[in-house]
Order: structure tokens, then C-alpha cells, then sequence
């Protein structure tokens, strides 16, 4: 039993406006593709003039004198990069590379070639494994001196790796600090490569001007901006893809949460995002900014030289990072951005896929309020800019200056600050889902349970709803187990249970914890924003719990009955500790009161067990059990599975061998393997027959 997670119970419908849009721009003949321009622009937070002038002409003496930081960047499997030390009065330097030490030929165009006034040049174009021998000489007004000795360099031997490839305007090369503006956008280069491990090439054209790559002036406010080669591609094709492509828990939990129905005709997506995950998207710009077939480049950066920009570190406070707002651009050129700043607005863009007002609620639109979420909107990874004046794909930034979480994504980023991108920053988890593969990606070790929940009547005495999971592993584990009945009338529910109490049972039967409205708790501030009950009779409970079985039994208030809702949240998925074995028993009646149990798989694959219970619990002195329980198994859009009646019926071999085969014959079982999302399980008696019941669900990796 296998099938594709595609939304959760109920979710709701995209919402799309049109918003800002880039260039577009027709670069081919009739019938043929059209790649499209997209634009970012990066806003400083505030307008500081020429900001600190001295700082500025400190780092350029230091520049000039050979006194600031190199370049950084390790090999890669087609390029590394050449490093030598500053020679005194040179105002530039020639670069030969051979394969051999006494450069009897040369590689590709690395013959003399004149790099200006740097201290390093990525070399590119290369094979993998092999050394590299390079040498320079440098040269002033009056001459040119003698060669260096040689210097050794190898490339990776890995056929994978993202390689980035920069290309310097004569702006840069041309400017008083081009060696530290250099090594500041190479050592940013440095941090993609060392994170992500996709075989493709990009390539990025750099400039420090006044204007953009087409010659008009850039916005007064902006610091930074980026022009980029973008793609529409059918919704299926790239959905399709951006599956296959997916390897880690990020991507598997991501892509849990994509509908199976078009949320959009097409996808716009970067031509390096697209290439990330196999498409075919080639770059297609030229360095004046226009599109046409053979463009060498997938984007353009233009940092605003108007700007108080320092290219090193530290940067003084009424001065802006050159390297934080180059990394911003990156991550557009690499595929981040909203369809709300799209050269075609009506299609969304990747990230738009992961973009949540609340749990289980899709917002694109520049209304309301969006997050940056990968389950559903459970967590919230980073709030999404929703101020026009900023681009409506960056990260929401706080008002003042210094801010407490400034990040390179920022729609509005403080002078002297520094962030960066990382594995775990929003801009790293971001890039991994819309397609890229971070380097230290490691298989998870099995899907886990994200969170249960059982749906059924509540009566009174036994008739009550009583859940039980186990927590495994080593690490205590943070749950959040909620009593819900007021807000199901949303879903179309009558006759539900008015105010829920709570109960949280340890393995021995003792009470350690309990709740009747959820905000009364002495820690209700610390049930993450997006778990909160709607409705303050409803309950809450959020604890960290050790390894162990518990139990949550869900009654109502003075003897309160209706339909009812107990849910298990694991709120700290990965940290060693799993939720486990799942079960829940209450009374069977007939029509929307039956027992409908949810859960939640994250992660990766999982291997389950789902029984459904009546007369074995005749056993433990429990009265009135349903005499032939049936079993349905329907995944996120509410299609069955898989039906069971009495568990011999089908499966007997797979079930048996699993050792949680039922006592009787009447009762039901399903045995298969399901990929990450959200699954329902629904009891109902055979012929509408009524009783108390146990649905369980056991994880068996």
C-alpha cells in the first residue's frame, strides 16, 4: 500500500493577486520558448547618506596596501581558485594555467590572461581530479614583472557540487577596492558551494554602478538588485520533478504538503532552480541585462556604488554589508522569490508552494499575513514580508534598527549587521525545498509520526474518548494534546461536544497533567501560536514527556456529550525522539459518528500497522464492544486506500508476520508501507452495527 501525501484534512484554496511584476521580455521566434526576466530589489533600512565616510576610506587604505582579508573558496569539480599576495605599486596582474608545471600549454583562455587589480581569479571550465599549475606576473604603467613560481591546484575528484561561476563588470574591476570586492563576492560563492551538492553550473554576471544592467538608474532606496533568467513551466512538470529531486527530511516533509490538484496552470521558476532539479532551463542573459538564445548568464548583481557599502568585516554600524546584500542576491539568482513580484504574476513561484497563514491554511496573496512553512503551517520557519514597499519573497523585518533577527532574506536590512546564510537558516531550509541539496544531507532513518488525532462521539461512564501513544527513543519529546468539539462545527459538524476537559495519564494510570480551557494553563503562552484552540472552552496541554506510554482521555464538562476531537502534536520532530504506537478507544455509533482517527507521517517512507478493534476488548471488561468492526484507510484528499472487513479476508500473510494480527476474526487490519502526509483511518460497524472500539496505528521502523 503506496501512495503520494498531497494535502492535509481540510486545507484552504490558494489565493492569488497580482501583484508587482518584473521585465518580460520575448526573446524568440513564434513557437518557440520564451525565458522571462525576473527582478529583486534589496532595500537598506535606512537612508544614511554617505554613512560613515571615514570607515569607508579606512578600508580603502587597506585595501590598497595589501592589508585586508583573501578570498576564500575550496575546490570544486570544475573550478578553484587562484590566490597570490599583492605586489607593491602593481595596478594589476596576468594569469597563466597549465597542466603542467613547466606551462608548455596552457588551459582554455588561461594564457596571459589579465585579471586587473586582484589577488585572486576563479578559474573555471576545468575537469575533475586533475592539477592545475598556475603562475602570475604583475605589471604597472612602465612594465610588466617576471613569472611567480608555480602554485598547485586540484579539483574535486566528485562528479557533484553546485559550482558557481562569477564574471566581474568593469565597474568592479576598475574600482580603487576591486581585490577586496573580489574575495567578498568569491568567499559568498564559497558558503553556496560548501552547502549544496547539485551538478549544475551557474553563472552570475557582478557590478557596483549607479545602474542597472540596462543602463537605466537604480532606484534611490535600493542597495542591491538582481536580474535573473526565468522559466514557466507546466505545473506537472515541474511538481514531477521537484518530487524526484527531493532527499532529504526537509524536502520529504515539503513535499508532503503539495496538493494534488494544480494550484496554478504553470510554475515560473529561475533557470538555476530549474536545472536543480533536471529540468531544462538554460541561462540566457546577456551583461546589458536582454535575453536571447547563448545568454552566457543565469543573473545579473548590481550593488548600488552610490550606497555606503564596505566589501569587509567588521562593517561599522551606519554602513551596510556588501556581502549580506550580495548573498540576497544569490539566493534570488539560485530560484527564492513570490509570483507577487513576477514578470507573470497569475503562475506561482516555488516558494509560493510552502507559503501558509496558519495550519493547514494556503495563503499567496498579498493579504493577511504569510509564513514560510514546510508542514502545513504547523511552524512557522520565517513570517513573509507583506509591505509593498519591500519584495513580497523576502523574510518580514523588524521595524527598528539594530533588529534581533536579522537575516540575509530581510525585505529591509539594518546597516552594521551581518547575518548569513546556512544550512539551518530560512534562506538555507528555503533553497533545500524549492530543489537544491544541501552537501551534509543525510538519509533520515525512517518516517515518524508528526501528529494523531481521533474524531468520535463523547458520551459518559466508558463511553468517553480515550487516546494512547507511546513516546520512543532516548531524548524527551514536546507534545502539545488538544481537546477540541466547539471549533468542529466548522466542518459542517452538529451536536459536538461544548467544553472538553482533559487528562494526561502516565504508563501507571496517574493523572500528570490536565486542562478544561485551554488558556487557563499555566503555561498556555508556551502551545506554539498555530496550536492554539480556536475556541477558549476548548483544551490544551503542551509537555515534554520521556520515553514511555501515555494515555489522553477526553470527557465533557458536568457531564457534557457530543462529538469530539483528541490530538497529539509532536512539536519537535527530529531531536531523537519519536512519537510511537498510536491508539484510541471510545463508542461506535452510525453516520458522521463514527471513530475517525488522523495521523500525520513525516519525514521519510513509513512502515504501519492499523487495526481496528471490538470483541478482544470484551477481555479487558469492557461492555458493549462492536461486534465486527470495518476499517477504511483514505489519504489527504480523502480517497480510500485500502478497505478491510475481517482481517483474514486479505493481508493475512503481511499482518501475521508482523505479530499485531488481531485476536478475532471479525476484527480488521491493514498492513503496508505510506509515503509522508496525512492519513485517516475510519471505524464503522459492519451493517451499522454500534459499540465501543480500539483503532490502533503501530509504526514498525
Amino acid at each position: 500500500m503506496k501512495t503520494a501525501f498531497t494535502s492535509a484534512i481540510i486545507a484552504a484554496g490558494a489565493l492569488l493577486l497580482t501583484g508587482q511584476s518584473g521585465k518580460g521580455q520575448s526573446v524568440r521566434k513564434t513557437g518557440e520558448e520564451r525565458p522571462l526576466a525576473s527582478t529583486h530589489r534589496s532595500i537598506g533600512k535606512r537612508d544614511l547618506g554617505r554613512g560613515d565616510v571615514q570607515a569607508i576610506s579606512r578600508e580603502t587604505a587597506e585595501v590598497l596596501s595589501g592589508n585586508f582579508e583573501s578570498a576564500v573558496m575550496a575546490p570544486t569539480r570544475s573550478s578553484f581558485l587562484a590566490r597570490w599576495k599583492p605586489v607593491s605599486g602593481a595596478t594589476g596582474y596576468r594569469l597563466d594555467v597549465s597542466t603542467s608545471p613547466s606551462f608548455d600549454s596552457y588551459v582554455g583562455k588561461y594564457r596571459d590572461i589579465d585579471v586587473g587589480n586582484a589577488t585572486s581569479q576563479v578559474v573555471t571550465g576545468l575537469s575533475p581530479g586533475t592539477d592545475y599549475y598556475y603562475r602570475i606576473r604583475s605589471y604597472d604603467s612602465a612594465a610588466t614583472g617576471a613569472d611567480s613560481e608555480p602554485a598547485l591546484a586540484t579539483t574535486t575528484t566528485t562528479s557533484s557540487g553546485l559550482v558557481i561561476i562569477p564574471n566581474f563588470d568593469s565597474t568592479i574591476t576598475s574600482d580603487p577596492r576591486s581585490a577586496a570586492i573580489q574575495a567578498m563576492i568569491v568567499s559568498s560563492i564559497d558558503a553556496y558551494q560548501r552547502l549544496f551538492a547539485d551538478p549544475i553550473t551557474v553563472t552570475i554576471f557582478f557590478r557596483l554602478s549607479t545602474l542597472h544592467a540596462d543602463g537605466t538608474p537604480l532606484e534611490d532606496n535600493l542597495v542591491g538588485s538582481s536580474d535573473s533568467t526565468s522559466y514557466i513551466r507546466e505545473w506537472n512538470t515541474f511538481i514531477n520533478a521537484l518530487k524526484a529531486d527531493g532527499k532529504t527530511a526537509n524536502d520529504a516533509a515539503a513535499n508532503a504538503t503539495l496538493p494534488s490538484s494544480a494550484l496554478t496552470e504553470n510554475i515560473v521558476t529561475r533557470a538555476a532552480a530549474g536545472r536543480a532539479i533536471g529540468l531544462i532551463t538554460p541561462p540566457a542573459m546577456f551583461a546589458d541585462g536582454h535575453l536571447d538564445v547563448g545568454g552566457p548568464y543565469d543573473g545579473i548583481i548590481t550593488l548600488n556604488s552610490s550606497k555606503p557599502l564596505q566589501f569587509t568585516r567588521p562593517v561599522a554600524p551606519d554602513n551596510f554589508d556588501a556581502r549580506t546584500f550580495t548573498e540576497h542576491e544569490i539566493d534570488e539568482v539560485l530560484g527564492l522569490g513570490s509570483h507577487l513580484n513576477s514578470p507573470a504574476p497569475q503562475f506561482l513561484e516555488p516558494e509560493d508552494l510552502f507559503s501558509w497563514a496558519s495550519l493547514n491554511a494556503r495563503n499567496t496573496s498579498s493579504t493577511g499575513v504569510r509564513h514560510f512553512s514546510i508542514d502545513r503551517g504547523l511552524h512557522f520557519i520565517v513570517t513573509l514580508n507583506q509591505d509593498p514597499a519591500g519584495d513580497y519573497g523576502d523574510w518580514d523585518s523588524e521595524p527598528q534598527c539594530p533588529q534581533n533577527h536579522p537575516l540575509v532574506q530581510n525585505a529591509f536590512n539594518c546597516p552594521g549587521q551581518s547575518p548569513e546564510i546556512s544550512a539551518t537558516s530560512p534562506e538555507g531550509i528555503s533553497l533545500d525545498v524549492i530543489g537544491y541539496d544541501p552537501v551534509t544531507a543525510l538519509p533520515s532513518n525512517g518516517g515518524v509520526f508528526g501528529n494523531i488525532s481521533t474524531r468520535l462521539p463523547v458520551g459518559t461512564g466508558n463511553n468517553i474518548l480515550i487516546a494512547g501513544f507511546q513516546v520512543t527513543g532516548n531524548a524527551s519529546k514536546q507534545v502539545v494534546v488538544r481537546g477540541v468539539g466547539p471549533s468542529l462545527t466548522q466542518f459542517g459538524l452538529t451536536n459536538v461536544l461544548p467544553d472538553p476537559t482533559l487528562e494526561l495519564h502516565d504508563s501507571t494510570g496517574a493523572i500528570i497533567a490536565t486542562n478544561d480551557d485551554w488558556q487557563d494553563a499555566s503555561n498556555a503562552s508556551a502551545i506554539p501560536a498555530p496550536l492554539r484552540p480556536a475556541n477558549g472552552l476548548e483544551s490544551a496541554i503542551v509537555t515534554s514527556l520521556g520515553s514511555g506510554a501515555y494515555t489522553a482521555v477526553l470527557r465533557g464538562y458536568n457531564g457534557g456529550t457530543g462529538t469530539g476531537l483528541v490530538e497529539v502534536y509532536d512539536t519537535s520532530v527530529g531531536n531523537g525522539a519519536q512519537l510511537g504506537n498510536i491508539s484510541t478507544r471510545g463508542f461506535v455509533l452510525t453516520g458522521d459518528n463514527v471513530m475517525i482517527a488522523g495521523l500525520v507521517v513525516q519525514s521519510q517512507n513509513k512502515q504501519v500497522v492499523v487495526r481496528a478493534l471490538g470483541p478482544t476488548l470484551t477481555g479487558f471488561g469492557v461492555n458493549n464492544a462492536l461486534p465486527d468492526p470495518t476499517l477504511s484507510l483514505y489519504d489527504g484528499n480523502g480517497t480510500l486506500l485500502i478497505f478491510n472487513d475481517d482481517w483474514r479476508d486479505s493481508q493475512e500473510s503481511s499482518i501475521s508476520g508482523t505479530g499485531l494480527a488481531p485476536r478475532d476474526d471479525l476484527e480488521s487490519a491493514i498492513a503496508g508501507t505510506v509515503t509522508p502526509g496525512s492519513y485517516t483511518a475510519v471505524v464503522r460497524g459492519y451493517e451499522n452495527a454500534t459499540g465501543n472500539a480500539l483503532v490502533e496505528v503501530y509504526g514498525l521502523d
